[in-house]
């Protein structure tokens, strides 16, 4: 079918997508609130995530499960029958050292069958499984978010892939608990203080099965910690509830996986929702296979991707904006590549922050050289609080920053505030409070049971609400100019990165107190070399950005939404491109994957006062 394409309108199509059918309904407040949900109800879904790995494991034993690669660069792995078997031997290891549900297991290690498979196993007999992002062992220097979490964790158990990398870590916490330390299958090295993950090892059936039936919904299945970026890391209490009724939305929204079992090649960490949530229990629910990807959206880790990419053909693709703007430049240089890619997909689906116009546009034409048609891409919005699903897309969205309607099962409330709607959610799909900080979750809650997330949302069309929502911002975002203007943060950044498309990978906006708005641009570094094609490959960033042509894209595109937009809080007069990244670990990219603005800002102050200092090097001015 032709699909007919309004120029830089990159979500829109007519083709017939494998979706449910919307069916949402709105109830209007006196107060001026709106509830809005699915008119679809939940469907019923078993007490435990692990019912699923039980199901697939009799009714598809030899199906590959997990999968990682070897040593010898091949993949290897597990089965359903075989991560069935591992995970209640595991399991009866963790009841016989008489690990206790009110001290969850720690895992400090990336992605790996035998963290996926220690996981499952803990969840298995009701003990919470906390996997901890590796950053803060690998690459902090003091290792403060680490000992915040082991101190309000009380972890009985603690797990390290390779006990002699995450020595120093270790060292660094010994004192704050009394766990057992296990060290990983892949590390060969003895270590007197650890146990071996091989001897996580007892098949007592028996005690097993009674444990995994005393499993109930109520049960907390993982304490998943968010980013931590103003103050320590707060640990998220996620329910077996929360699992299995975010699958089960998932999988009415998406009914295709019914009959096309998923393929995921996915790197996305399982510290994280998207990827520990989302990701992998979509293919466990579904009974797919999932290559665990060694690689990562940054310059030198890409090639295990695209390596990976080459041998396996995902039916499912789930990434970052970031992951798929480096993604496009290969498939656009690799016609193999490109084919393999294409060859089995039926979704593209990207979470957190907006994906970039001209990257969308680039996926819609690759995918339809390739394959003669275009493929849906589709995003969804939610956070570790909402086990992730809090609203989905039914079939494509209908352009850039849509995040579709409520799931099935969740309820939204909309409520004015100053010049926003701020969102809250309500459902089993939403978190009961946070790890040993009943006064956090206090303060989370409103009187009605609704989850107050902090971000704003806005309807495609007010009196089409099936169109679906535009993610509109963090509420505490907006600030006032000295003239007291208001600045709508969501709205300008999202118009900013339209204008500086396609350099610009995301903005952060400032101008908090003073006279004028102005920018700092997280640039796309290959956007920017293009424009620069007498630079060799090798060239520092820095030269790559303080190119005049680089400078001049962007004193036009500043102008460009002065024109369109010419009301003071409405455009920015000024900007600085970045040269470090926004970091997860610093706080400056949300458990969302949203920037985090504020965190950016106090972490950069630098600048920030150069964004405001007249001549400046630094400074693009319109």
């Amino acid at each position: 079918m032709t699909t007919n394409r309004m120029p830089g309108d990159i979500f829109a199509t007519d083709r017939h997508t494998p979706f449910a059918t919307a069916n949402v309904r709105t109830q209007h407040r006196a107060d001026g609130s709106i509830l809005f949900d699915s008119a679809t109800p939940l469907g019923p879904y078993p007490a435990s995530i692990n019912a699923h790995l039980v199901r697939w494991a009799a009714e598809a034993p030899n199906r590959a499960f997990l999968l990682e690669r070897a040593r010898d660069g091949t993949w290897q792995g597990v089965t359903y029958q075989q991560a069935l078997q591992k995970v209640e031997r595991i399991a009866g290891a963790l009841l016989r050292l008489q690990i206790s549900p009110a001290r969850p297991i720690a895992i400090l290690s990336d992605n790996s069958v035998d963290h996926g498979l220690l996981t499952l196993a803990a969840m298995h007999v009701g003990i919470p499984a906390a996997s901890i992002s590796s950053a803060y062992s690998l690459l902090s220097s003091d290792y403060a978010k680490l000992k915040s979490i082991i101190q309000r964790l009380a972890p009985s158990l603690i797990y390290a892939e390779d006990i002699a990398r995450y020595a120093p870590a270790l060292h660094a916490i010994s004192e704050l608990h009394d766990a057992i330390v296990v060290a990983g299958g892949s590390d060969d090295r003895p270590n007197a203080a650890a146990l071996r993950f091989a001897e996580l090892d007892n098949h007592d059936e028996t005690a097993v099965h009674q444990a995994f039936a005393r499993v109930t919904a109520d049960t907390i299945a993982k304490v998943l910690f968010t980013s931590g970026s103003t103050d320590e890391p707060k640990g998220v209490i996620n329910t077996q509830r929360m699992l299995c009724a975010s699958q089960q939305a998932k999988g009415q929204v998406w009914p295709f996986l019914d009959t096309h079992t998923p393929v995921l090649v996915d790197w996305l960490p399982w510290n994280h929702t998207f990827g520990g949530n989302h990701n992998f229990h979509l293919v466990l629910r579904n009974g797919g296979t999932l290559y665990i990807d060694g690689g990562k959206p940054m310059p030198k880790l890409f090639s295990q991707t695209l390596h990976n990419l080459t041998e396996i053909a995902p039916t499912i693709y789930c990434n970052v904006p970031r992951g798929f703007e480096l993604l496009v430049h290969a498939l656009q240089a690799r016609p193999s590549l490109r084919e393999q890619f294409f060859s089995r997909l039926e979704v593209i689906f990207y979470a957190g922050a907006m994906l970039p116009t001209h990257i969308g546009d680039a996926l819609v034409e690759l995918s339809l050289r390739t394959i003669g048609r275009t493929l849906p891409l589709v995003s969804a919005w939610g956070s570790t609080e909402t086990s992730p699903l809090a609203t989905d897309c039914y079939g494509e969205a209908s352009g850039a920053g849509v995040i579709g309607l409520p799931v099935p099962g969740c309820q939204l409330k909309l409520i004015p505030n100053g010049e926003k709607m701020e969102v809250r959610v309500r459902g089993p799909n939403v978190f009961p409070g946070y790890w040993g900080r009943p006064d956090l979750t206090a303060r989370h809650v409103d009187d009605e049971g609704f989850y107050c997330i902090g971000d704003a949302v806005r309807f495609v069309d007010p009196s089409a609400p099936e169109r679906g929502l535009i993610f509109d911002g963090r509420v505490s975002e907006d600030f006032k100019l000295s003239t007291g203007t208001w600045v709508s943060v969501g709205s300008l950044r999202m118009r900013a990165i339209a204008a500086l498309t396609p350099i610009a990978q995301d903005v952060v906006v400032a101008g908090h107190d003073e006279a004028e708005i102005r920018l700092l641009i997280v640039p796309s570094v290959p956007a920017c070399r293009a424009l620069c094609p007498e630079l060799s490959d090798g060239a520092p960033l820095q030269d790559i950005l303080s190119q005049e042509r680089v400078r001049t894209f962007v004193s036009a595109a500043l102008r460009t939404l002065r024109r369109e937009y010419p009301g003071s809080s409405t455009h920015a007069t000024g900007a600085i491109l970045l040269t470090e990244p926004p970091s997860i670990d610093a706080g400056e990219i949300t458990d969302k994957g949203y920037i985090n603005q504020r965190a950016v800002l106090a972490r950069r102050r630098d600048c920030l006062a150069a964004l405001f200092t007249p001549g400046h090097p630094s400074l693009i001015m319109l």
